[in-house]
């Protein structure tokens, strides 16, 4: 277990202001959290070599890439031993249409988020990619009607 800095307030304001635009110029961050914009990078270098800030990315429009269609899929696999169940989380995590991809305590024992042009596409996806794998024993599907947060 990773042993992490005790955040103060300045830090817990930094780390808003970032998750709300990773893209924020180090001068209007310290402005936000009244701080100059020295201490401000040293206290964010901190947080990123501390693994407390693990990196900042782009959030691109799905329609744009021509996947708008968004399905979370429950995942059941019959087999318990360890080499087929890091197979099998190997083999989906390489999935290019799969976008989060969690392994969950009880049923069921996966729930993988992903993103795909349109039926046609996700019907491939789960017949050729998914139901493929040995482990597989049950799947449901669950498409996204609307999305409301994140």
């Amino acid at each position: 277990m990773r042993n992490y800095p005790e955040l103060d307030q300045v830090d817990r304001e930094i780390l808003f202001h970032l998750a709300e635009d990773g893209r924020m110029s180090n001068v209007e961050l310290a402005r936000r959290v009244g701080l100059t914009p020295p201490p401000c990078l040293r206290r964010v270098k901190r947080l990123e070599d501390a693994g407390v800030i693990t990196g900042y990315r782009a959030e691109v429009n799905p329609e744009a890439l021509g996947r708008s269609l968004e399905v979370v899929l429950s995942v059941e696999i019959a087999v318990n031993n360890l080499q087929t169940v890091e197979e099998f989380e190997a083999r989906v995590a390489a999935l290019d249409a799969v976008l989060e991809f969690r392994r969950m305590f009880g049923r069921p024992d996966y729930y993988i988020r992903v993103a795909v042009a349109d039926q046609v596409a996700y019907e491939r996806f789960l017949s050729q990619e998914i139901m493929l794998l040995p482990a597989v024993s049950r799947v449901d599907s669950h498409l996204t009607m609307k999305r409301i947060k994140g």
